[in-house]
């Protein structure tokens, strides 16, 4: 009888982590800090989702709407993955989208999970109805004040193009010295990134690991394989920056473990 309630208990345990694990929204917080940002957007606050992956959290994606509010944003990034191709449910991605459209302005690049579904212009169609900006390979200008800024977006490679000709095609209008945003789903293309000489980068796709390891890191990542190089957190090359989510929903991999499902901040902020 004792083995049977140990048994029983170990069950229970075990759901309740795994539960946990995939449920329990954080919230990530940085600070970018640089004397490139022009004035009017010191203080300018930026809400990144990240592969939901038809994910729900609380009834009509409640929890999530909640939560992305109360971190306050200016502008909210959608970085892909936004459904899975496995199991493709858009209405339920999109009950978060109409939640977020009322808090701030939303911009959104494809992953590499809506090339797959091959209804991408139906996406496309979906999210602009609602009044969300989706960032083919181009760029736009956000204002504030008497200054301008940049957000620009690519395309996953899926959609048959190379990472290099997106970005250029994206930037072919922007300026050398305007401040500029960049949406890009794959972050193992951050050396491309970095020759394009953006400013910042917002990326996901790495599930943060998926199973994340003690001092060691993330396990796995699609694109990079076992022990990836990029997962979580702000990463530098040359004199680009890129933040990366560990993002919200699964795919393939069913559950996280030990990677609570994140909803990242950045705040701008110019150095005197």
């Amino acid at each position: 009888m004792k083995k049977i309630m140990r048994l029983v208990l170990l069950i229970i345990a075990g759901y309740l982590f795994l539960y946990i694990n995939n449920e329990w929204l954080i919230t990530t917080e940085h600070v970018y800090e640089t004397n490139n940002i022009p004035q009017s957007f010191d203080g300018f606050r930026i809400v990144q989702i990240s592969d939901l992956h038809d994910a729900t959290f609380g009834e009509g994606q409640e929890r999530l709407i909640e939560n992305v509010a109360s971190a306050r944003p200016d502008a909210i990034f959608l970085t892909g993955d936004l459904i899975d191709s496995n199991r493709y449910n858009l209405e339920r991605s999109l009950q978060a989208v109409r939640g977020f459209i009322d808090i701030a302005p939303v911009y959104y690049v494809l992953g590499n999970h809506e090339v797959a579904t091959n209804y991408v212009g139906d996406i496309y169609a979906s999210l602009e109805a609602l009044g969300v900006h989706t960032l083919k390979n181009e760029a736009v200008t956000f204002e504030r004040g008497d200054a301008k800024m940049t957000i620009a977006g690519i395309e996953d490679p899926l959609m048959n193009t190379p990472t290099k000709d997106m970005l250029n095609e994206a930037l072919q209008y922007v300026r050398d010295d305007e401040f500029t945003l960049l949406l890009a789903h794959r972050p193992e293309m951050v050396e491309h990134y970095a020759n394009a000489a953006v400013d910042v980068v917002f990326s996901g796709h790495a599930h943060g690991g998926q199973i994340r390891i003690p001092f060691v890191g993330g396990l796995v990542a699609p694109g990079q394989g076992l022990f990836p190089k990029y997962t979580s957190g702000r990463y530098d090359e040359l004199n680009t920056s890129m933040y990366l989510s560990r993002g919200l929903g699964n795919s393939s991999m069913p559950f996280r473990v030990l990677n609570l499902p994140e909803i990242l901040v950045v705040e701008l902020k110019k150095t005197k």
